[in-house]
């Protein structure tokens, strides 16, 4: 939207005011496109240029984009209108890459940025298991010294990745185990006793297997890309363009603006032109004729009379129109 700027080509300056056109009936027939936010994915197409497997967050961006993807192909696709209507639209949805399988593959392995699904993996979900189970047997045995006068309060707590339990100052060797913290205050002692020692050791090692698994998963879940990164890209440009015809199209319907005509001739024929930031049904509208018979037009009144409201009105009514967008005057303005 920065960069756009006066159109020079007649064909060029057609094709965008139809491709707006087209994109604000469509939007009354059919409701916006089902556009969202997408991530600025240059930096996922590097590492995957480089056979780098990519982050849970970078993968969810990736199949947020070939779910937008999809989902513009289906919204232009439906059979329930005639879509050779549109037809200057056409080679923007259907150019669209779409992968369910690897969009699915995704969404079912990764929860969210920090997350991946026990269902990623048999041996995953295995690991998980067994350490809810011996995290569990860890519980059953703490819970059975929590009651006693040496503890501070009756709480399980972590400290080092290693369960331990709040035991008060005075009584810190009367619990066999070790030491993995103190309050601030110097009156409680977080120790780990020695009879879930091994069954902590255990938990960190199974630990160590998850996050080995999780990396397997994201370099497989990663490979799926490799062969679609031109793809990726193609998509990021045609939803940004997408986008921006939309964008221009939701401007028209707003000021119920009118295709304009693009002449070849040094003429300007506005009917019931307004200024573009004044309310159609409030703003006095005027009809302007140049180019044919005469080539200047003086405009004469008091102060405040309205003449450098029409000199706008005629300007940016112009490139507006040199822009590809829809101008604020009736059908047939040229």
């Amino acid at each position: 939207a920065l960069k756009l700027f006066p159109l020079q080509n007649k064909k060029e300056i057609e094709k965008a005011c139809l491709q707006g056109f087209d994109a604000s009936n469509l939007i009354y027939r059919k409701g916006n496109p089902p556009i969202s936010e997408i991530a600025n994915i240059q930096e996922h197409l590097k590492l995957l240029e480089t056979k780098k497997s990519l982050n849970c967050k970078y993968l969810l961006d990736l199949a947020h984009i070939l779910k937008i993807a999809k989902e513009l192909k289906n919204y232009f696709s439906n059979t329930e209108i005639d879509m050779t209507e549109f037809e200057s639209l056409k080679n923007l949805f259907e150019n669209l890459y779409s992968n369910s399988g690897i969009q699915n593959s995704i969404f079912d392995s990764i929860l969210d940025e920090n997350t991946i699904s026990d269902d990623a993996s048999s041996n995953l979900k295995s690991i998980r298991k067994n350490i809810k189970n011996k995290e569990q047997e860890i519980k059953n045995k703490l819970n059975q010294i929590l009651h006693n006068k040496y503890i501070q309060e009756p709480i399980i707590t972590i400290r080092n990745e290693r369960f331990v339990v709040p035991v008060k100052s005075e009584y810190k060797n009367e619990i066999k185990g070790f030491v993995h913290d103190i309050s601030a205050s110097g009156s409680t002692f977080f120790i780990e006793p020695i009879s879930v020692f091994d069954l902590n050791n255990e938990i960190n090692t199974l630990k160590i297997d998850e996050n080995l698994e999780i990396q397997k998963i994201l370099e497989k879940l990663s490979s799926l890309f490799f062969e679609i990164i031109s793809e990726l890209n193609n998509n990021v440009n045609l939803i940004g363009i997408i986008d921006f015809i939309f964008a221009k199209a939701k401007y028209s319907n707003e000021i119920n603006g009118s295709m304009p005509i693009i002449s070849e001739k040094k003429e300007i024929f506005l009917k019931n032109a307004w200024h573009p930031l004044l309310k159609k049904d409030s703003a006095i509208k005027n009809d302007i004729y140049i180019g044919d018979k005469f080539s200047s037009l003086i405009i004469t009144g008091p102060n405040t009379g309205g003449k450098t409201v029409i000199l706008k009105t005629v300007g940016l009514i112009t490139i507006m129109a040199l822009s590809g967008l829809s101008i604020p005057a009736n059908e047939g303005s040229k």
